[in-house]
């Protein structure tokens, strides 16, 4: 893991693309006009990099996060106290409920999320998230030394097909929680890579999710039934975490499926995610 606080993957003037730390935050105000620099850092992943003296003009900044660099997407279902556990009608759980999203579930933090037919029903929804990235590889990890095996953090956006995940008729007696979440491109992730070393465990920090710039959630973090060092220990009893692996920690009050006449998603829409101090993601979902 490199010694840096952010992470970006960046093209710079002569079109040239670098991993690197940006020289201010938020970047995307500097960028817009055109004063963004980074201090490049060299190698072939987001998680083996070595710092260099070189600072060159940021250009654009580019998705970060690729399938290629993260194995597996862990995801932690009914994990604030407000969310799902009463949104769904059920108890807080006494331990994290986990389910997975493929490496192909990744996408861009600007890119549009091609919604595939069997998606393209009345129940698409979003889900604004705090991910975490694993940095190296570990297993068994305890709580006092999570932190170390922290990459850094990102914003996510856990979307999902509703209607497969809870609808009898579809998802049968049990809800289908991976096959729903599970389409390409229905885990966007933010475009900086937040270290430990600037947010801590990423306790206390807001959370907001718009669609059509319409506020729909709106919490701060340390109102997550698991935080940082719960999840992480959690997820790796038993079971090796590879480097970048993202693990989304769950979602706040505020999805579609909660609402009294439910605002599910449609052909168009933009959702977009922010997270104090990690950014954003800002996807418009188009209907394929």
């Amino acid at each position: 893991m490199a010694p840096l606080g952010r992470l970006i993957r960046f093209r710079d003037e002569a079109e040239n693309i670098h991993f690197g730390e940006p020289s201010t935050s938020p970047w995307d105000e500097a960028l817009a006009q055109g004063r963004l620099e980074a201090t490049v850092f060299t190698g072939q992943d987001p998680f083996h990099l070595t710092p260099s003296s070189k600072v060159l003009k940021v250009k654009e900044v580019l998705p970060l996060l690729t399938a290629n660099d993260v194995p597996i997407i862990k995801c932690v279902g009914l994990t604030t106290s407000n969310t799902g556990v009463q949104e769904g009608g059920r108890k807080p759980p006494p331990y994290p409920s986990i389910f997975i999203k493929p490496r192909t579930s990744v996408a861009g933090y600007i890119e549009d999320i091609p919604i595939p037919k069997p998606a393209q029903d009345d129940q698409l929804n979003y889900e604004g998230e705090l991910c975490i990235v694993i940095g190296k590889t570990g297993k068994d990890i305890p709580r006092s030394e999570v932190l170390e095996y922290i990459a850094g953090f990102v914003v996510g956006n856990d979307v999902s097909a509703r209607k497969w995940q809870r609808d009898p008729a579809f998802a049968g007696g049990v809800p289908q929680w991976c096959f729903s979440k599970s389409f390409d491109n229905f885990a966007p992730l933010g475009a900086v890579l937040v270290s430990p070393k600037v947010v801590g465990n990423a306790e206390n920090l807001r959370l907001q999710t718009f669609v059509n710039n319409e506020l729909r959630q709106d919490i701060i973090t340390s109102d997550l039934l698991f935080n940082t060092e719960d999840v992480v220990a959690f997820v790796s009893h038993g079971t090796t975490l590879g480097a970048g692996t993202a693990i989304m920690t769950g979602t706040p009050a505020g999805v579609a499926m909660g609402m009294k006449e439910p605002k599910w998603l449609k052909d168009g829409d933009i959702v977009e995610v922010k997270i104090e101090e990690l950014g954003n993601v800002k996807n418009r979902m188009s209907f394929q």
